[in-house]
């Protein structure tokens, strides 16, 4: 008998125990169909690949005091219940109009003032909130667990409408020219009347029987939408439509086994200058033009399923290792790799000015220097994980974690 669902991978890095990871694994197949042999070869498979081998089993590198070079002011921090509630799922925090919104796990949703933490309204809700939030020019748009589309008012968090998906969400809603996007887990990308939730069209794609758990969110660029599947290739599909407009492989999938094979753009990608940035779960990173798809360079050595920043030169990328590389945008060439940061399950390094600042597993914000990739500083903001990127707005760096806890942060030269 054949397992008769897509079974989804949520990755556990080295920093957990082979047990807890091997539950997880188990959790996530289906009962039933699956022979014992099968599946005890899939799982051991899957934990070899991802812990290494009981040689090869790193734990998170341990931090080390330095002489820091600058002080991190705590500006303001509050929390929004109980944030992701220990689920994987893609909650983020969202910075518009002086607002910063966000949703916790069991259908509480925020506006706070972004520069003194104020509450500007919140609404419960008994949704179970997955993604987002997604914001457009008067619209906060969320996707749950169970396939539900919610969109909210943003100056007073009133509900607006809602609609109904194919499957879970796992990606932040993308809203451009009165169009809402959606990606769901099951390959589908949706496009919605953001007036009234309405549908306008739908692209599906299938998904590898064996993928990692997440959907990168796609980015809107001349009419556009542009979006990376888990078969390591990259398509743009007309907003106004959904009709084709490119496609092309990012990376082709290799190997005998289906874990072996995975490839995934689990990413968000990026763009500026008419060029996008994605990078692969094992394929490296990409730069590809973004009107027709050609892939201008690769840069095999640097794989990341977190995620990948620019500034006006630069590329910033944390890898499958929690490397923080830096990369030159015209030709993918390591300018420097900070390697102090081991295995801690780093956030999408974001720069700005001359910094660049990722989060841990362990609640730490962490302060590059964008010239050689040194710690210049650190600073605890929980007791939970930074799974959700970091956000900067003039200059003040916004942390979402894992408990709920937002935070703003300032950092200054001594």
């Amino acid at each position: 008998m054949a397992i008769n669902h897509t079974i989804k991978l949520m990755i556990s890095t080295k920093t957990h125990f082979t047990s807890l990871v091997l539950a997880s694994l188990l959790a996530l197949l289906l009962p039933g169909c699956a022979a014992l042999k099968t599946g005890t070869e899939l799982i051991s498979g899957v934990s070899s690949y991802f812990l290494g081998g009981e040689d090869n089993q790193e734990p998170p590198a341990t931090l080390v005091e330095y002489e820091a070079e600058i002080e991190i002011d705590v500006l303001w921090d509050d929390s929004i219940g109980v944030g992701t509630d220990n689920q994987f799922i893609n909650l983020v925090m969202m910075v518009s109009y002086g607002k910063i919104l966000a949703a916790e796990r069991n259908g509480l949703v925020q506006s706070r003032n972004v520069k003194t933490g104020d509450l500007v309204w919140e609404t419960n809700t008994d949704f179970r909130f997955s993604a987002g939030p997604g914001i457009g020019d008067n619209t906060v748009v969320l996707g749950t667990s169970n396939a539900e589309v919610i969109a909210f008012d943003l100056d007073t968090g009133e509900k607006k409408w809602e609609a109904t998906a194919s499957s879970e969400i796992l990606s932040t809603p993308v809203i451009a020219d009165e169009i809402v996007i959606i990606r769901t887990t099951d390959g589908k990308v949706l496009a919605l009347s953001e007036k009234d939730g309405s549908e306008l069209w739908m692209f599906e794609r299938s998904v590898p029987a064996l993928s990692i758990r997440g959907t990168g969110s796609p980015i809107i660029v001349e009419g556009n939408v542009i979006a990376g599947y888990a078969n390591g290739k990259m398509i743009a599909l007309r907003l106004i439509d959904g009709k084709n407009s490119w496609e092309t492989s990012i990376v082709i999938p290799s190997g005998r086994s289906e874990i072996e094979r995975l490839v995934d753009l689990d990413v968000d990608p990026v763009e500026t200058d008419g060029v996008i940035f994605i990078s692969s779960f094992k394929g490296g990173t990409s730069a590809v033009l973004e009107v027709d798809g050609d892939v201008l360079w690769r840069n095999e050595d640097v794989s990341s399923f977190s995620g990948l920043s620019y500034d006006w030169r630069y590329l910033y990328v944390s890898d499958t290792e929690s490397h923080v590389w830096q990369l030159d945008q015209r030709n993918g060439r390591a300018l420097w790799k900070q390697d102090a940061l081991n295995n801690r399950r780093l956030t999408s390094p974001v720069a700005y000015e001359e910094y660049v600042v990722v989060g841990d597993y362990d609640g730490y914000i962490h302060w590059l220097s964008v010239s050689d990739g040194r710690q210049l500083g650190r600073i605890k903001v929980s007791d939970e994980s930074i799974d959700t990127n970091l956000v900067v707005v003039d200059s003040i760096v916004y942390v979402y974690s894992k408990d709920g806890t937002l935070t703003a942060l300032k950092a200054r030269l001594f």
